[in-house]
Order: C-alpha cells, then sequence, then structure tokens
C-alpha cells in the first residue's frame, strides 16, 4: 500500500529535497527528479545506479517462488522473529523501517503489533500480503529516500554481510541519518571470525553436501542467495567500530551459532522438500518427467515443494504445529551458547543523542 504517513516520510532519493505528487507520480521539488508508483509500491531508486548490486535481483534467485507468498515465521526465520521481538519491542506507537525488507514477510509478521511498518529494498520481490499490509519502497540502501530522523525504530535482517566495507560504511551513515536521536536499530548479521562452536557447523555444512551428491537434498537455491555474501566485518570490535563511527552505539548483543538449526534447515527440511517436490512434479506430470535440463526440473520441483508447503501451513494444522515445536527448540541455540563471542549475532544498536550523522554518497 501507498499510505498518507508514507507520503509525509519519503524524499528525494538524489538530493533529499521534497516530493509532491503530480499524476501517477511523484516528483522532487529542487531536483525535477520523477518517482513512480509501482503495483503497491513507490520506486524511490536513485537515478545513478551504484556497481556493487546484490544477487538478490537476480531472477534466478526468485525461481522457486518463495517470494510470492508470506509463511509463518518459523525454524530460523522464527528465531529471527522472536528475537526482533524481544530487542526491539515493535508497538503501536512505533514508525518502523525494515531496511532491506526482501519479500516484506517481516513487515506481514510484525503488522500485528500495530507499529507503522516501512519496508525498503532494491528489487520488487514483493509478496502480495506484504503490499497489502505494509507501505512498501523500492530503493537502494545507500541513498535512503527518506527524510532526515524520520524512524525511531528500524531492523536489517541478513543484510550486512551482502555489502563491501566502503558499502556498509554508506549504508550505517544512512541509517544513521533516518534514525531519530536515540532510536534503535535491530541486526542480525555475522562476522568473519568464528568460535569453536563454528565445528559444528562445517560437520552439518559437510553431510548436507554428501546427502546433495547422492540426490537426497537440494542445496542450490541457498548457495544462490549466499554467492554473493562479501563479509566485510572481521570481528566484533570491527563491528563496534563501523556501528560507532556511524553513531551508534551497542546497547544489547547475543550470539547465534544455529547448531539445532543448521541440522534442522539444512538436512531434515531440505530432505523433506526435496522428497515433496518429487512427489508433486510426478502427480503434475503423471509420473512423466517434463522436457527440461536438470536444472530446470529441480527449480520446478522446489516451486512446487514450496508451494505445497505454504498451502499446507497456511492452514495451521498437525505440520504448523510441529513446526512451531520445532522452532521453540532451536531457541535452545540462542539461550545455551548465546553468551560465547562467534560469528552470527544478533545486535541492538542505539543511536547517540548528540552526535550529527554524516550524509555519505556512494560512488555510483
Amino acid at each position: 500500500m501507498i499510505s498518507a504517513r508514507l507520503l509525509t516520510l519519503v524524499r528525494c532519493p538524489d538530493c533529499r529535497g521534497p516530493l509532491v505528487a503530480s499524476g501517477d507520480a511523484l516528483v522532487c521539488t529542487s531536483c525535477g527528479h520523477r518517482a513512480a508508483r509501482g503495483p503497491g509500491y513507490l520506486d524511490l531508486r536513485p537515478s545513478a545506479s551504484f556497481t556493487e548490486q546484490t544477487r538478490y535481483l537476480d531472477e534466478a534467485l526468485h525461481g522457486d517462488a518463495r517470494h510470492e507468498t508470506v509463511s509463518p515465521p518459523l525454524l530460523q526465520a522464527g528465531v529471527r522473529q522472536w528475537m526482533l521481538r524481544r530487542f526491539l519491542k515493535p508497538g503501536p506507537e512505533d514508525v518502523i523501517v525494515d531496511l532491506g525488507c526482501g519479500s516484506g514477510r517481516s513487515v506481514v509478521w510484525n503488522h500485528e503489533s500495530g507499529a507503522a511498518l516501512v519496508g525498503i529494498d532494491v528489487a520488487p520481490y514483493f509478496a502480495s500480503e506484504a503490499l497489502a499490509q505494509g507501505d512498501l519502497v523500492l530503493g537502494d540502501l545507500r541513498r535512503l529516500p527518506f527524510a532526515d530522523g524520520a524512524f525511531p525504530k528500524g531492523y536489517a535482517l541478513d543484510v550486512f554481510e551482502h555489502l563491501s566495507p566502503q558499502a556498509l560504511a554508506d549504508v550505517l551513515g544512512e541509517i544513521a541519518r533516518v534514525t531519530a536521536p536515540g532510536g534503535q536499530i535491530f541486526v542480525y548479521s555475522h562476522v568473519r571470525k568464528n568460535s569453536w562452536l563454528a565445528g559444528g557447523l562445517k560437520g552439518v555444512n559437510a553431510l548436507a553436501r554428501g546427502l546433495e551428491r547422492i540426490g537426497l537434498v537440494d542445496l542450490r537455491q541457498e548457495r544462490l542467495r549466499k554467492s554473493d555474501h562479501l563479509n566485510p566485518l572481521a570481528d566484533i570490535p570491527d563491528l563496534e567500530r563501523a556501528v560507532g563511527q556511524a553513531g551508534f552505539r551497542i546497547a544489547r548483543i547475543r550470539y547465534y551459532t544455529p547448531l539445532i538449526g543448521a541440522f534442522v534447515e539444512n538436512i531434515a527440511m531440505r530432505m523433506a522438500e526435496r522428497a515433496i517436490g518429487l512427489w508433486a512434479a510426478r502427480s503434475t506430470t503423471g509420473g512423466t518427467a517434463p522436457p527440461q535440463d536438470l536444472d530446470q526440473r529441480r527449480t520446478e520441483e522446489a516451486r512446487l515443494a514450496r508451494t505445497a508447503a505454504k498451502r499446507t501451513l497456511a492452514a495451521k494444522g498437525s505440520l504448523y504445529r510441529l513446526l512451531r515445536m520445532v522452532t521453540a527448540l532451536m531457541t535452545l541455540d540462542v539461550w545455551i551458547f548465546g553468551r560465547i563471542r562467534t560469528g552470527p549475532f544478533f545486535v541492538l544498536l542505539e543511536r547517540n543523542r548528540d552526535a550529527t550523522a554524516a550524509a555519505p554518497r556512494g560512488t555510483a
């Protein structure tokens, strides 16, 4: 949707000037930049494009159609949602920005909090529920098209690891600019330095690769999703320096080594997804394989598996209840290992009240 509130928050992505309605578009009164209205969202991408771009723009990444509809927050997504609620505490008085919102699923999950939610992402692969329930903006985090201090709260999930060190500095500077003094930003990401716990993850991942070689799981989409990880942060002191230079301090942090989660998602769920995809493909084609190459066929099987799973979860029957229990079990990774400093982390950043954010501009 495009609410009246959103129109008070947005600014020109090129010069930060005010935008006024002109027919079906918004026009900057300062530089003349014209922002189009998409189907349920505003297109506020800057005029100049950046050479550094995320793989999320690639159409192939969305071949399994997972972005089209929103399922309940379960498994590792459920753990992240649980931590977001614990740290950020969204409520009816809040205006919250979802930085790098992807399909907008987190906008949907937090809609019931009563907060006004604004999602922004560089690619328009938005879910239908997100378009209906939240304000969505197509834009670049290095040129956030919002007013200074527009948001008292915000969050960025699985974003920082996709950025180079310079892009991260630019993004953090922009986040600081649009965050109100004393405002809070919740982040889930990781640094390169891991603890001894990472050995367990390596073992799970090695097992998953072995199962893939014999055809029991398909990890192609997961590899594609992680193929542009640049991992700009070396360790937690590096994180502290980066956020400090942007005008934030770390108010709270917990670490996340998903040993249980990795086994559930990388092995158990991938095996179930593969089996469901094969069954759905046979049911659709009457037992005859479609005339596609192997990659196309597996992409179609993954799409069918996702569609079938989402349809089943929407009914909130026995499968949904089972996955809720598994998700609760996966929170043990935080309870047991959350104070052991390692790579993945949940952090609550607080904007310095007496700092003036820089206005960094990336090189197009």
